[in-house]
Formats: structure tokens, C-alpha cells, sequence
């Protein structure tokens, strides 16, 4: 019997509803072997032989697998299905929860019980839209919400439409994430009402604002935290930490878990005590009431118990359906986005492929390409179009300080700023939401914290002016064409010896081809058409028309780039 590798379970990200009645299924398959996949389904309570078969995309390669994908209809919900698998030969084997066999019924079927369509499953409408801008907020403007807000009109030219600033409460640090008061601004940024106005600001501008929350951990300002430095065990707020003995010591090494390793300031608070799940609630409610936010990103999510995930995103929802949930966790995020919890993550995992490829040049595009589709495949859809696509943040060194420091030998200094428009380019065209991490449109350089954390450039003659039309000149095509922003991702080719690669983002009929030269050297392409209902071609970016008939023929320029429309 054939003993190919094959991978799908009945959950989520191999199965999971994409709308009414409707369910995406994706199956893993060896590679190299050039199999066509067939899905077998019907109503879990319809009697054997009456399946629909329907054919399955071949989507691309992650490695020693591809992706194969289809998505089947249900009335009833209540789903049955199995897979054929065919190769050139014509040999074959079914697929299905028992396993491989070449008899179906041996294989057995899969069971997708019903389709639930909760509000767990539903994102807010404009996130799909979202271009985000990162601020650390003691080195942007003054230091102040007040100088924020006067820099919301640059945002909106910039062509930003959701904010994200690290911690603002109140804190004795200047990262401000071991938090003393978090019903307090703190005082070194300005109010209460400083936020309020920030938000109302940025409201009448089309800009929604996310605030981080820091739930893992308080600081040890924190008044529980301080009860117990006082009163020890006798502290009615002694479980609301995980203290191992009293009296409770932070010096030289502190016997009680904290943030990281051995952050005395940063006592990690005990989420599965429901009085600190309340207060913590309280807190996530109150800025929302009170200011106007329109989402959080919750830092060190995947330290805090799911089980106040859960709450957190049932009751928050269910009072602010528009609200937007971003996790940060920094390795395979898919097991928080399955609904429950967050609606999506800040992607680092994506952020390592880019900088492998663009800034350091370690990996060609084959490899690339491959990280790409394995990463997406982690997730649902719905996971995928909410995440945070970065290139940097407050915790990493700064994209073109990377590009700077990498390189293949050839004169690496002077190409860094090519590398780096091609990144912000695969950013700006890739699915999710695009998140520039403040001062990077104007090639801020810096390694990591605290240089990463410097004071925003503001003066334009310290500015790369042709960087930051870059940056606008790609929100404006992502707003423009609605294929960029919504439609999914395929890869088109991969061509290693050049290091250059081309994508689509397709979305029924409209399609768009998107190609990246990630070398010192100009060539001309000859390639399979991604789109047959176009006479003529044009690569936005030049206005430069090519033949919409026979094979696609194309000059790009070296560290160049089209889009192809």
C-alpha cells in the first residue's frame, strides 16, 4: 500500500467555518510527489454514497509539505468528509480519520459536528482596513499625550488609521510596563482628559487607538503588591501574587515569580484568582467607558491563564463588539487565535522570515516563500487578516539598523535602504494589518532597547523625505485597491538564482501580481500569466505596460519591484 505523508484534523486551523454554513478545509501533503487532492463531503446524516467530491487548490509548499485547500457548503452545518489522493500514475489512497487506506470505507470519515458561528468568530469591521502606527509614547512628541495629539495630522497624511502606544498608566520607569496605578495616567504624559482628548482627535481623523495592558505583572508600586511587602502573610492580597515564602525578599534574588527572569520590580500577579480576574476586568472596561479605545494589545499573553483570555474577550465583546484584541506573543501564536481568545497577534514569527531575507540575506526565496505560507498555515483566516504585520517594535533592533548590519558581501551599506523599501513593499501588499513602528518611515536607526526606544526625528533634514514617500505612496496603493487589503495571498514564483520571487493577492476575478529583485542586478523575466482577462498589464508603481497575451515578459530593476495590475 502507498504510505504517503498526509496531515488534516477536524479543527481548527485544518477546519474551521469562514461563513454561514460554510467551512475551509486544509490538508497537508508530502511533497514532491505531485498530488491532486479531492475532498469527499456531504451531511454527517445523509447515507453513504451520496457525497459531493470537489477538487481541492493546490495552494503552495511549506518544505516537506503542501498546503491543499477547499471550502465546502453545508445547509445543516453538520459536516461529513474524506479526501482522495491521486497521484500522476494514477495510484491513490482516501484519507480520512482512521487514516490511509485504499479501500473508503476503511479510511472512515472526518466529522466536522456543526458549524457554530459565535461572536467569538467576528472581527471588528474596520480591522480589515487597519494601516498601524507604533508609539512609544516618552519619545514622540514632547513626551506627552498632548504632543501626540498635535502629530495625529502627520499620522493622518502618513495615511495611518489605527494607533498603538506601549504602557501610559502610571509607573516609575520610562517604558512605564511595571505598572504602580492602572485607573492613572501617569503624570509625565499628561490626564486623563489629555487621553480623552487624544482619542477624540484621533476619531475626527479616521484614527482608532489601542492602549497595551499589562496583566501579566504589576510593579511593585502596585498598592496589593505593597500591602505584602508590609504586611507579609497577613496580606489580604498575598494570593493575588505567587509568593513561594515570607517575608517576601527582592533582593538579592526575590523569592516570588515575576516578569521575565528574577524582575523583582515586576511581580507576576496570579490571573487565576478572581479577585485579581475582576479588578483586571474592571480596568479593561473603565479606558474603554471612560476614553473611547478602541482595542488593546496585551502584553506577555501567553503567561496569563486562558481561562481570563476567555472572560476577558466574552465580556469585553459582548459590551464593545468593535473592540480589537492583539496578543502579543513572540513564537507560533495560532493556539490563542482560534476565537476564544484574541483576535489576533503581533506577528514576530513573520518579522524573523522578512529579516532573514531582506535584511540579512541568509535565506533566498524559495525558503522565504515557504516560511510565509507555513506561518499563515498555522492560523484561520480570520487570524491571519488581524495580525500585526511588523517589521519592528520597542522590543527589536530597527529594521534598517538590520539591513545595515546584514548583507551578502556586496556592498551592504549602501543597498540597506533598497532592502528595506522592498520589506516595507512585501509589508504594505501582504494580508493582516501592516504596523509601522515609529520613526522607521523616516529611517530611524537603532539596535535594541534602549536604542531602539530614542526620540522621534522630527527635523526634516535628519530625515530620509524619500523613505517616508515611500511608506505614503504604498498606504495610499493598500487603501486604493481592496484586493491588497482583503484578497488572499498565493505565491506565483520563486526563482533562486536570481533571488527574485512574485505573488498574487486575488480575491474572485480581481488580482493583482506583485514581484520582488531582492539582488544588485537588473534582469528580464519570463513568466507563467497569474491573470488571462487583461490585454494589458501595468505596473502601478511606473505606469509601465506590458502585453496582456502569450507569456509574460518583464525587466525589473535591480532591488526593484512591480505591481502588476
Amino acid at each position: 500500500m502507498i504510505r504517503w505523508f498526509l496531515y488534516h484534523t477536524a479543527e481548527d486551523p485544518f477546519a474551521f467555518p469562514v461563513g454561514s454554513g460554510t467551512l475551509k478545509l486544509r490538508l497537508f501533503v508530502q511533497n514532491g510527489q505531485q498530488l491532486s487532492c479531492t475532498v469527499i463531503h456531504s451531511d454527517r446524516y445523509d447515507s453513504p454514497g451520496n457525497e459531493i467530491p470537489l477538487p481541492m487548490e493546490r495552494i503552495g509548499s511549506a518544505g516537506a509539505y503542501e498546503i491543499h485547500e477547499a471550502v465546502i457548503q453545508s445547509e445543516t452545518g453538520k459536516c461529513r468528509y474524506l479526501f482522495h489522493v491521486e497521484n500522476p500514475a494514477g495510484e491513490y489512497v482516501w484519507y480520512g480519520e482512521r487514516g490511509l487506506s485504499e479501500n473508503r470505507e476503511h479510511a472512515g470519515s472526518f466529522q466536522y459536528a456543526y458549524m457554530h458561528r459565535p461572536e467569538a468568530v467576528k472581527l471588528p469591521s474596520w480591522s480589515s482596513d487597519a494601516v498601524v502606527y507604533q508609539i512609544f509614547p516618552s519619545s514622540y512628541n514632547g513626551g506627552t499625550l498632548k504632543g501626540i495629539t498635535e502629530k495625529i495630522p502627520y499620522l493622518h497624511q502618513l495615511g495611518i488609521t489605527a494607533m498603538y502606544m506601549t504602557p501610559i498608566f502610571d509607573s516609575p520607569s520610562a517604558h512605564k510596563y511595571n505598572t504602580s496605578d492602572y485607573y492613572k495616567v501617569d503624570p509625565a504624559f499628561g490626564s486623563t482628559e489629555d487621553l480623552k482628548a487624544l482619542v477624540d482627535e484621533a476619531h475626527r481623523h479616521g484614527i482608532r487607538v489601542l492602549l497595551d495592558a499589562v496583566f501579566n505583572h504589576s510593579g511593585d508600586n502596585f498598592f496589593a503588591f505593597k500591602d505584602v511587602l508590609e504586611h507579609g502573610e497577613n496580606s489580604r492580597y498575598k494570593d493575588w501574587f505567587v509568593i513561594h515564602s515570607f517575608p517576601v525578599v527582592q533582593t538579592p534574588s526575590p523569592n516570588y515569580e515575576t516578569f521575565a527572569k528574577a524582575e523583582a520590580h515586576m511581580p507576576k500577579l496570579n490571573m487565576d484568582n478572581p479577585e485579581v480576574a475582576d479588578y483586571m476586568m474592571e480596568v479593561s472596561k473603565h479606558w474603554v467607558r471612560e476614553a473611547g479605545i478602541d482595542g488593546w494589545r496585551l502584553d506577555v499573553a501567553n503567561e496569563v491563564s486562558p481561562r481570563f483570555w476567555t472572560r476577558f474577550r466574552r465580556e469585553l465583546k459582548a459590551e464593545f463588539p468593535e473592540l480589537l484584541l492583539i496578543g502579543e506573543i513572540m513564537h507560533d501564536s495560532g493556539p490563542w487565535l482560534r476565537g476564544d481568545q484574541f483576535d489576533g497577534g503581533m506577528n514576530y514569527v513573520l518579522r524573523d522570515a522578512v529579516l532573514e531575507f531582506f535584511a540579512e540575506q541568509y535565506a533566498g526565496p524559495v525558503r522565504f516563500m515557504e516560511q510565509v505560507l507555513h506561518q499563515e498555515a498555522l492560523c484561520n483566516d480570520q487570524a491571519n487578516s488581524a495580525m500585526f504585520q511588523l517589521l519592528g517594535s520597542h522590543d527589536t533592533l530597527r529594521f534598517l539598523t538590520a539591513c545595515k548590519q546584514g548583507g551578502r558581501g556586496w556592498d551592504h551599506e549602501n543597498t540597506a535602504i533598497q532592502r528595506m523599501r522592498l520589506a516595507v513593499f512585501f509589508q504594505m501588499t501582504y494580508i493582516g494589518m501592516p504596523m509601522i513602528y515609529y520613526g522607521d518611515e523616516v529611517g530611524m536607526e537603532g539596535a535594541t532597547d534602549p536604542h531602539c526606544r530614542m526620540p522621534m526625528v522630527w527635523e526634516e533634514q535628519e530625515q530620509n523625505t524619500a523613505l517616508h514617500a515611500w511608506y505614503t505612496r504604498l498606504i495610499s496603493f493598500r487603501k486604493q485597491y481592496e484586493v491588497l487589503r482583503k484578497g488572499a495571498f498565493r505565491p506565483w514564483f520563486t526563482d533562486e538564482a536570481r533571488n527574485v520571487l512574485g505573488y498574487i493577492r486575488c480575491s474572485g476575478q480581481d488580482q493583482m501580481g506583485l514581484l520582488i529583485n531582492n539582488s544588485p542586478n537588473r534582469y528580464q523575466l519570463e513568466l507563467s500569466r497569474f491573470r488571462s482577462d487583461a490585454s494589458v498589464l501595468t505596473d502601478l508603481l511606473t505606469g509601465a505596460t506590458f502585453p496582456g497575451t502569450g507569456r509574460l515578459l518583464v525587466e525589473i530593476e535591480p532591488f526593484g519591484c512591480l505591481m502588476l495590475n
